[in-house]
């Protein structure tokens, strides 16, 4: 068997990949933090010497009488050193107040910047604290960050506080670097996933996947125990425990199939001794059905011997015209064919069932047996008519048994409508048959006295009869019902006591000649 193109490899790899990616990604966030504020501190440090110098500038500027810094201080030759400083920094600008909280200087700051500058130095030199503001927004390397930095610290010359300073610095730069280094990153996590996910696949597969394909081609190459891996050959783990549970199991599965045989061989035997019993309770009935004929044939035979002997006295005596020899020997053959016919259809019917099926034609076998039963005795006071209104009358089965069934049940009419107590007035036995849903329904109804409630449900049973003992040995019945049930047909009985018994047959009617009264078309779509 093939291993599908997305099979356990490929799931496994495309899970290690993601597993690695995410994993350094989330590395590289946490270093990304880390480095941005690594940064920031650095830039605060250099801020922090900025300031030293501003104090230092601003110090210089104040006269040796004078507490409070103005104006006046700041004159144009100061811009400069302040503007170099800030180049070199990298910060972009400076914000001064004095201790009255006047603003006495600024260079680089739009008023905005400026008014916010002058209000967080004033803060500082009020709480005599260092603070770090940010303000604005800006797109950093994977969020928005913040974009300006304000480093606010108070100013003192000669261990007294003559004013607060904000210096300002954008964070662009900061993050304009990680960028840069974010691009190398990225390079590095794509080909240290390739790396690790070929490493790993690697690993994997001689690890999983590898004695997975191997419990597999065990599996689909079975055939016996001699196949079947060796435990010493599996690996010491949860593989290896796989392979060995596994190996037990299919030894198991062969001890059990070897089982599986014998059962088969038992089953097989047993059911083909079942099926020559059965047909040996077959054919006994059918047997004792032929001797119950015997008597009515016998004399249905002995009227045309009787009439055969006669001819051929008359013939033997001479003095006959040719034409009355010929006439008196075409009605001996007459007798003769009728005594053939008769002969024939009891060796028929009492030839052991050939298990062949064919199809046959219901009505002309119901026709037939009848004519077979009307020698016997008690028929001659019974009616029987037919309705055999089904169309399509073909089903198949086995000639012999289906007849065998018919006869049976006909026999037990016949019984029943001459009962010790004395034949029943105006005897009848009437035959229908219909079709209906695929199926030919025949019902077989007599006038007789029927049967209880509750002996109703017994009939098909073996060895169940109501007839005196010595006239029925039960089975005819039971071996009605497993004839039809092989058939796929059913068979079940109704009776209403002291008035009639009736026997409904249903058989599947012979596919091949099912026919339908609507339009074909409309079956075909």
């Amino acid at each position: 068997m093939r291993t599908p193109i997305f099979g356990l490899r490929a799931g496994i790899l495309t899970q290690l990949i993601f597993l690695i990616i995410a994993a350094m990604l989330l590395i590289n966030v946490v270093i990304l933090n880390l480095y941005e504020k690594d940064l920031i501190t650095e830039k605060e440090k250099t801020g922090r010497l900025l300031v030293s110098g501003i104090e230092y500038i601003t110090g210089e500027a104040l006269k040796e009488n004078e507490r409070e810094l103005k104006n006046t201080h700041f004159s144009a030759r100061f811009a400069g050193p302040f503007q170099e400083m800030l180049d070199k920094s990298e910060y972009t600008g400076i914000a001064i107040v004095n201790t009255s909280g006047e603003p006495v200087f600024s260079i680089g700051l739009d008023n905005e910047r400026k008014q916010y500058g002058l209000t967080l130095a004033m803060t500082a030199m009020n709480t005599l604290t260092k603070s770090t503001n940010y303000k604005d927004t800006t797109w950093g390397v994977l969020w928005p960050r913040k974009k300006d930095m304000y480093l606010s610290i108070p100013l003192r010359h000669k261990g007294r506080v003559i004013g607060g300073v904000s210096i300002i610095s954008s964070l662009e730069p900061v993050y304009e670097v990680l960028r840069n280094s974010e691009k190398l990153v990225i390079i590095y996590i794509a080909i240290d996933t390739l790396v690790l996910a070929f490493v790993g696949i690697y690993l994997l597969s001689r690890i999983v996947v590898n004695p997975i394909h191997r419990l597999l081609r065990m599996t689909e190459e079975y055939e016996d125990s001699e196949s079947i891996l060796a435990a010493g050959e599996a690996p010491a783990n949860e593989i290896g425990n796989l392979t060995r549970a596994l190996a037990n199991m299919l030894k198991r599965l062969d001890e059990n199939k070897q089982e599986l045989k014998s059962h088969i061989v038992s089953l097989e035997k047993a059911n083909k001794e079942l099926k020559a019993a059965q047909n040996e309770i077959i054919q006994s009935e059918k047997l004792a059905s032929v001797g119950r004929l015997a008597a009515g044939i016998a004399h249905e035979i002995g009227n045309p011997i009787g009439i055969i002997l006669g001819y051929i006295d008359l013939i033997m005596k001479g003095g006959l015209t040719d034409y009355e020899e010929k006439d008196f020997l075409a009605r001996v053959e007459g007798e003769i064919t009728r005594i053939n016919i008769i002969i024939r259809q009891l060796l028929d019917f009492s030839r052991s069932p050939e298990e062949h099926r064919v199809n046959i034609p219901v009505h002309s076998l119901l026709t037939e047996t009848v004519e077979m039963l009307k020698p016997q005795s008690g028929m001659k006071e019974i009616e029987v008519s037919l309705a055999l209104a089904a169309e399509n009358d073909n089903v198949t089965a086995e000639r012999n048994l289906l007849q065998q069934v018919f006869l049976n049940i006909l026999i037990n009419s016949i019984d029943a409508l001459s009962e010790e107590g004395g034949p029943v007035e105006n005897a009848r036995i009437h035959i229908t048959s219909k079709n209906r849903d695929g199926l030919l329904e025949l019902e077989l109804i007599d006038n007789g006295p029927g049967i209880s409630p509750d002996k109703l449900d017994h009939m098909f049973d073996p060895f169940f009869t109501t007839k005196a003992p010595g006239k029925g040995t039960g089975m005819g019945l039971s071996v009605c019902y497993r004839i039809i049930q092989a058939m796929g047909g059913t068979i079940r009985a109704e009776s209403t006591p002291g008035k009639s018994m009736k026997i409904r047959i249903e058989l599947p009617l012979s596919i091949s000649r099912i026919h339908f009264k609507e339009n074909p078309d409309d079956h075909i779509r």
